[in-house]
């Protein structure tokens, strides 16, 4: 029954991820603007994380959280910053380099798990971690030929950095000062949108904002907001019941998942490379569930 459960909040995390990310393109493309998108799905977000609050009566919480407040406000500066340095990085390198960059979080977690945290991580673990990791960039179709290396890749660097920093954050504001999961994310959605509104009006980026240019715009972006909100219930749960490097492994599962939805919704196409590192990521998670199997002596 466990084992059910976690799957079921697994699975529902990497679904929430994949959709967020696949109407998340579609808004920065009908937009012109990261930012613009950015703000709208925050908004919608928004709406959809109070109703959940007015719903179970928490929302007078919101302004009781003490200790915890400041570091609930650095949770959503971290959370916008790891967007705000993946778009830098993009908007002077490549998308192979930066789609490459971006998934060392992974790596991050598990030097941080190992050398800050001081737990025991297998070669299996490691192993298991490498091989998926690969398996992720087959399938963004990552051109390792034209992988060329500038200064400004350095942002893609950062906001991996960012988004490792961020996991370990929500993981103490939910140990060490005993915050609701729920608050976290609304104060996280809420200092993300005041940024992403400041960014957004300072440049101007609504005024050119045609809604027509997509089919169901405002549909859409309620559809993002309301991923959006089953992220942080997913996300921040999961980090609750689970090791930070164990829930980055299911995550590494996403880009199967959005290239299934982006075959079907799409018409993208499935390409052999692409099929071929679906593969290598089952297989990396194959070694991964094995964990308990393989160790079980060293454990005991």
């Amino acid at each position: 029954m466990k084992g059910a459960k976690t799957f079921g909040m697994m699975a529902g995390m990497i679904l929430a991820w994949s959709v967020y990310y696949t109407v998340s393109k579609l808004m920065v493309d009908a937009t012109g603007s990261a930012f613009a998108a950015g703000f709208l799905l925050r908004s919608f977000a928004l709406i959809f994380l109070t109703i959940q609050l007015l719903a179970d009566g928490s929302l007078p919480r919101l302004f009781r959280q003490g200790r915890a407040a400041w570091l609930l406000v650095l949770i959503g500066c971290f959370g916008f910053l790891l967007d705000l340095f993946a778009n830098l990085g993009y908007a002077g390198g490549s998308l192979s380099t930066g789609t490459a960059l971006l998934k060392t979080d992974v790596l991050m977690v598990n030097l941080v798990t190992v050398i800050v945290l001081r737990k025991k991580l297998y070669a299996t673990d490691w192993l298991g971690t490498g091989i998926m990791l690969l398996g992720v960039l087959l399938v963004l179709g990552v051109d390792f030929k034209g992988l060329r290396f500038a200064p400004t890749d350095l942002f893609f660097l950062a906001s991996a950095a960012c988004v490792t920093a961020n996991a370990f954050l929500i993981k103490r504001a939910q140990g060490k000062y005993g915050a609701e999961t729920d608050m976290i994310s609304y104060y996280n959605n809420f200092v993300v949108l005041v940024l992403f509104a400041g960014f957004t009006l300072a440049r101007g980026d609504l005024r050119g904002l045609d809604a027509g240019k997509l089919p169901g715009f405002w549909w859409l972006a309620a559809l993002g907001g309301l991923a959006q909100t089953l992220i942080y219930f997913f996300y921040y749960r999961n980090l609750k019941t689970h090791e930070v490097w164990v829930v980055k492994l299911w995550l590494l599962l996403m880009p199967v998942v959005s290239c299934f939805i982006g075959v079907v919704f799409l018409r993208e196409e499935l390409s052999a490379a692409k099929l071929l590192g679906i593969a290598v990521v089952l297989l990396g998670a194959g070694v991964l569930l094995l964990r308990g199997k393989l160790h079980r002596e060293q454990a005991s």
